[in-house]
């Protein structure tokens, strides 16, 4: 019996281990050779059905409008302040302005000033209708044009006074990947960088195993940086901005457990690393300082403590932004599970 319980164990710690490359989340779905990664640029898709939603916490004021004429409809009604900041929300796959994502990123920001709230709702695009497979396909599908939108979106910000340093963008799953295509045609368009781009867990399923023009990357802005929870598995693999934070290991996060056998509770664990990214981040917000980052080569140099002399760096949102290179850090730490 001690014997048949030590072998359980140490499949389990096996298995643990190796999941996220051996087997992944959705490995028969999301990364099957049965799944088409379409990143056709050279149709004319219509998104103009995506919803804009745009919020003035200091003056409680806010609105929606559909994405072709949101521009149009906020500055005719409303006086807009051009010095204040724009942070730009774009959620990922399945997500819908009453999800979780975007009502996290809207209690972080109410008590922030002098900025506008915009939270993008692309759901009638990227929905799960059709089941998993098809609906993922349709979603990689249009999220170039979906960021050519929201492209134009901040081009006639920038029309309206408002400068390009002015703009954060913050995307997460899907949504980073949609605002590296945005960024880049963003400077198309107006010959100019926004601010900065925040990937949060950038999608990996379709683009991490793709060309680099397909990916969140760094020159999409001024400054980008990704914050990887589930490396490999609904998050990307790939390590490609100005700075990449790895929180915790990357891959699975503290409280995410995979089981004991593979192809029980991959995809569970998955999803909870892949929405802990959204909730570390958005707690950065208005707990000014965390987290502390150590540049290191990997995670078990990091919690061995090998790298505890290396370069520090803030991975959250009080980032100054002057950092570059491959960082982790403990959300343990702070109490943030």
């Amino acid at each position: 019996m001690a014997l048949f319980i030590f072998l359980i164990c140490a499949f389990t710690v096996i298995v643990n281990a190796n999941w996220q490359t051996d087997y992944g989340p959705f490995k028969n779905v999301l990364y099957s050779k049965w799944i088409t990664c379409d990143h056709s640029k050279k149709l004319d898709q219509d998104v103009s059905e995506t919803e804009l939603y745009f919020y003035d916490f200091q003056n409680d004021y806010n609105v929606s409008y559909k994405i072709n004429n949101a521009v149009d409809a906020i500055t005719r009604f409303y006086n807009l302040d051009v010095t204040r900041q724009i942070k730009f929300f774009v959620p990922g796959y399945k997500s819908h302005i009453s999800r979780n994502a975007p009502e996290l990123i809207r209690q972080s920001f109410k008590q922030i000033p002098n900025i506008y709230l915009i939270i993008v709702d692309h759901s009638i695009y990227t929905s799960s209708r059709d089941g998993n497979r098809k609906s993922y396909e349709r979603s990689v599908f249009y999220s170039y044009y979906i960021a050519k939108a929201i492209a134009k979106v901040l081009a006639d910000f920038r029309k309206n006074g408002f400068p390009s340093q002015n703009i954060h963008c913050i995307g997460h799953s899907l949504g980073s990947q949609i605002l590296g295509y945005a960024g880049f045609i963003y400077f198309d368009l107006t010959a100019e960088k926004v601010w900065r781009i925040t990937g949060i867990d950038p999608a990996g399923p379709c683009f991490s195993n793709s060309l680099i023009e397909e990916q969140l990357r760094s020159g999409a802005a001024d400054y980008v940086e990704v914050f990887h929870c589930n490396a490999g598995g609904l998050g990307t693999t790939s390590v490609l901005a100005d700075v990449d934070f790895f929180l915790n290991d990357g891959k699975v996060q503290p409280h995410c457990h995979v089981g004991i056998l593979p192809g029980y509770g991959e995809s569970d664990a998955a999803r909870c690393s892949h929405k802990a990214c959204v909730r570390y981040w958005t707690y950065s917000v208005n707990n000014p300082g965390s987290f502390l980052a150590w540049a290191c080569d990997s995670y078990r140099e990091f919690s061995s403590g090998k790298c505890a002399g290396n370069e520090v760096a803030i991975a959250g949102y009080s980032n100054p932004g002057n950092t570059s290179g491959v960082f982790y850090a403990s959300t343990e730490s702070y109490g943030v599970l």
